[in-house]
C-alpha cells in the first residue's frame, strides 16, 4: 500500500479545505504526474492539466477557474525547497479537488507482468472507476510488477502505463480501448512509426521486448510474462527510449511557484 507524504482534499466552489477524499470510484477525473528534482520539475505538466480539465468537461464538470484554482493549491501545498522524487495525483469530482504526493518507485530489471481479465471503464478517459485495478495492485511489489490488462484475448495497457511491443525493429501498440497518457504521446512524437495492432496473447511469443511507458513507470522493461512463459529476447529499445525520455527529463523546466 503506497505511503502518502501530502493528502488535502478542497471544494471545487470555493477552495475551502476539507477532510481528504481520495475519490476513488467516484464520477470524475485523475491525473498522475512526476515531479521531481529542486528547485521542483514537473514533467509534461502542461499536457497533464490540459487533459484533466478537457475530461472534466465530457464528465459534465466544469469551472472557468480550473486551472488557475488548480495551480493555487499546488502552490500552497508544494515546496520551493523540498528535493522531490514523487508521484503527484490530482483527482476531481463535482463538489471535490483532492491531491496527495507519494514517493516514485525506481522500477527494477527483472520486471513481471500478470495478465488479468479486466478493462477499466470508458478507458478512452483517466475516469476514477479504478478500485477493481487497486485491489490487484496492492498486493503487488510495484518495483517489479504490474497487471496487464486483457479483454477478449487481446492485452490492452497496464493497471498504471500504456505498453508498446517490439517485433523486428517495429513498434506495436494496441487499437482502441485504452487510455493515451501523456508519456504515450510523447513516444508517438518521437518514435517514427507505431503500428497500431490487436496484440493477442497467444501471439506475445513473437514480441522480442515489452516496453512499460507512464509518469509512474517511466520507460520499464518487462522481463517475464510467467502466466505464459514469455521472456525478454533484447533490451535494444528499452535503451533507445530511455535516451528519448531522458532529454524529455533534462529538457523539462522549473515549475513556476
Amino acid at each position: 500500500m503506497a505511503t502518502y507524504s501530502l493528502k488535502k482534499s478542497y471544494q471545487l466552489k470555493n477552495l475551502r479545505e476539507i477532510n481528504f477524499k481520495d475519490l476513488w470510484g467516484d464520477h470524475g477525473v485523475f491525473t498522475t504526474m512526476w515531479i521531481f528534482g529542486k528547485p521542483a520539475k514537473i514533467l509534461f505538466f502542461e499536457n497533464h492539466i490540459k487533459k484533466l480539465i478537457k475530461s472534466l468537461k465530457i464528465y459534465g464538470i466544469s469551472k472557468k477557474s480550473l486551472k488557475k484554482d488548480i495551480i493555487k493549491i499546488l502552490n500552497i501545498n508544494l515546496s520551493k525547497g523540498t528535493k522531490y522524487d514523487h508521484l503527484l495525483r490530482i483527482a476531481i469530482n463535482k463538489k471535490v479537488i483532492s491531491i496527495s504526493l507519494r514517493r516514485r518507485v525506481k522500477t527494477k530489471i527483472d520486471f513481471n507482468l500478470k495478465l488479468v481479465n479486466l478493462r477499466r471503464e470508458k478507458p478512452q478517459y483517466k475516469n476514477l472507476r479504478y478500485k477493481k485495478i487497486l485491489s490487484h495492485l496492492v498486493r503487488l511489489d510495484n518495483s517489479r510488477s504490474d497487471i496487464g490488462l486483457v479483454v477478449n484475448n487481446k492485452i490492452l495497457e497496464t493497471g498504471t502505463s500504456n505498453l508498446l511491443f517490439v517485433k523486428k525493429q517495429k513498434i506495436f501498440s494496441p487499437i482502441k480501448d485504452y487510455y493515451e497518457g501523456n508519456t504515450y504521446r510523447f513516444f508517438k512524437s518521437k518514435i517514427k512509426k507505431i503500428i497500431k495492432k490487436d496484440i493477442l496473447i497467444k501471439e506475445l511469443k513473437n514480441y522480442e521486448e515489452i516496453i512499460l511507458i507512464g509518469s509512474g513507470k517511466g520507460v520499464t522493461s518487462v522481463k517475464s510474462i510467467k502466466d505464459i512463459a514469455w521472456k525478454r529476447k533484447s533490451l535494444n529499445k528499452f535503451k533507445e527510449f530511455s535516451k528519448y525520455y531522458k532529454l524529455a527529463v533534462n529538457k523539462c523546466n522549473y515549475y513556476k511557484f
